[in-house]
């Protein structure tokens, strides 16, 4: 069994700050983790407050149903992937909901786990899944695919300048089964450093990405979770390379905005309107003081958006979702809707 890491939640502070946290909100940590942020929105939402908290990897739940067994009353938790949020935010009868985190990248549960192949500091079979239950693995990524496909992945999602030499070495040397054999083919491709980074640190990230097909559920998962937020709630996304930040920043920005026609279209065609207001048009980073404490911070990045959303679109989207066939029993969810729409006729 795996032990709990030492954990240091990144961007803790300005996290709960761009949530908005108040006593009695629902809330989704949609990256549970180790729980770090969860404890937080738990303690700062109470009393009444209450969390959902997703993770795909079933080591992290089974962790922090341990470390947050004092919040039983306030949490559910759900081993499933993000990518499924709303589907299930119905199945739970979990919505509306005040606001929803997405702390993306590696936890310190999978870095540390020697057995599971995340990390090239130790020894482990090519794994990378999340969830032990997929069925594609690093190693099969690494071993089956052709050589081009192999230098666009690396390309793609490592941006690996180097990938059409390390992707020769790999084809040339495979079968490859293990982290630190992936990582001797790598250095006999490039060498053995490039500045700060490892020279393997691009390659595992592509494969991570690939393996767990990471930036296609994090787009998706987005735009699901605009819908699941009530009034002002917020929409907060902490990210830790360029590929993710550039999905966050443009999905915030482009539903920012009442018309996303190309400028070439003198008027407006597509009739689109604005779900979400930026709170930080500036990308909030790590203090010096938070990278020198926790040098796995210094990549992050935190944007914060807020739901835009009229009376009527709120009580129409509640109500799909309240009488839709998947809602499989609800969870603690106060029956408060017909009180407020008494409420808001009559003003």
């Amino acid at each position: 069994m795996t032990s709990a890491p030492t954990h240091i939640p990144v961007l803790l502070k300005e996290t709960i700050e761009a949530l908005a946290v108040q006593p009695g909100g629902r809330y989704i940590d949609c990256t549970l983790g180790a729980g770090g942020h969860t404890v937080a929105i738990l303690d700062r939402s109470s009393p009444g407050g209450q969390l959902l908290g997703i993770d795909a990897d079933p080591e992290a739940i089974k962790i922090a149903r341990a470390r947050l067994e004092a919040y039983s009353s306030s949490i559910l938790l759900v081993n499933e992937n993000f990518v499924d949020l709303e589907a299930i935010c119905i199945k739970y009868d979990f919505l509306p909901v005040h606001g929803i985190l997405f702390d993306l990248g590696l936890s310190s549960l999978q870095l540390n786990s020697r057995g599971r192949g995340f990390s090239f500091q130790h020894d482990a079979p090519l794994d990378m899944r999340l969830n032990p239950s997929q069925e594609i693995t690093a190693a099969d990524i690494i071993n089956t695919s052709s050589e081009a496909e192999l230098a666009h992945l690396l390309k793609t999602y490592g941006e690996e300048g180097y990938s059409h030499q390390i992707t020769h070495r790999i084809v040339q040397e495979r079968p490859i089964k293990t982290t630190l054999q992936l990582v001797r083919v790598i250095e006999r491709a490039v060498g053995r450093r490039r500045g700060k980074l490892h020279p393997a640190t691009r390659t595992f990230q592509a494969l991570r990405i690939a393996v767990n097909h990471e930036l296609e559920n994090l787009e998706a998962a987005l735009k699901r979770a605009i819908n699941l937020l009530g009034f002002d709630g917020r929409l907060v996304v902490i990210s830790y390379h360029s590929l993710e930040d550039r999905i966050v920043k443009q999905l915030m920005q482009r539903e920012s905005k009442d018309c996303i026609c190309p400028p070439s279209v003198p008027t407006c065609v597509c009739g689109h309107r604005a779900c979400l207001r930026l709170i930080n048009k500036r990308v909030i980073t790590p203090s010096p003081a938070e990278v020198q404490l926790n040098p796995r911070s210094r990549s992050a990045k935190l944007r914060v958006a807020e739901r835009i959303i009229t009376h009527d679109e709120y009580y129409r989207t509640t109500e799909e979702y309240r009488f839709s066939a998947q809602v499989n029993g609800g969870w603690r969810r106060p029956a408060l809707l017909e009180k407020l729409r008494v409420t808001f006729s009559a003003l």
